[in-house]
Order: C-alpha cells, then structure tokens, then sequence
C-alpha cells in the first residue's frame, strides 16, 4: 500500500515538472512552425553574419601580419600584395 501512496506521489510530482517544462519560453517558441522557422531563419542569419565578419577580420590581422614578416621573401611580398590590394578597396 505503501507502495501505490509513493508512485502516486511521484506520479503527481511528474506532473508538475512536465507542466512546468512544457510553459517554457523555448518549448512555446518550437511548439507554433511559424514562430519555429522565424526564429531559425534569424538564427541563420546571425550565423552567417558573425562568420563573415570573424572571417573578414580574421583574414585581415593575418594578413597584415604576414605582410610584416621580411625574412621570408615569398610570403611576405604575397602578404604585402594582398594588403595593397586591400587598401586599394
């Protein structure tokens, strides 16, 4: 008897955390596809923004670094090119 007291218990508090988790912000957001493909269509596109910036300034600093470098000849005029045609932009 014991027992069924214990699952009921359980059962009730099973609930209320399902309750709980299926009211939350993130759960409403994937439960309506409208709202679904708006938030993922927003996602994509600050993904695609921030890796064409990272990219952007991440290329520049190396090559700016790299056109810096004189004891190797060959990267350093590739590097140096690359830079003028940078500022030339």
């Amino acid at each position: 008897m014991a027992d069924v007291t214990l699952l009921v218990a359980e059962m009730a508090e099973l609930k209320s955390e399902v309750k709980r988790l299926n009211s939350h912000r993130f759960v409403e957001i994937h439960n309506s596809v409208p709202r679904l493909v708006a938030f993922q269509f927003l996602r994509g596109l600050a993904f695609g923004l921030g890796t064409v910036v990272g990219a952007t300034i991440l290329v520049s600093v190396l090559g700016y670094v790299l056109s810096s470098v004189d004891f190797i000849p060959i990267i350093g005029e590739w590097a140096a090119e690359i830079v003028r045609i940078m500022d030339t932009d």
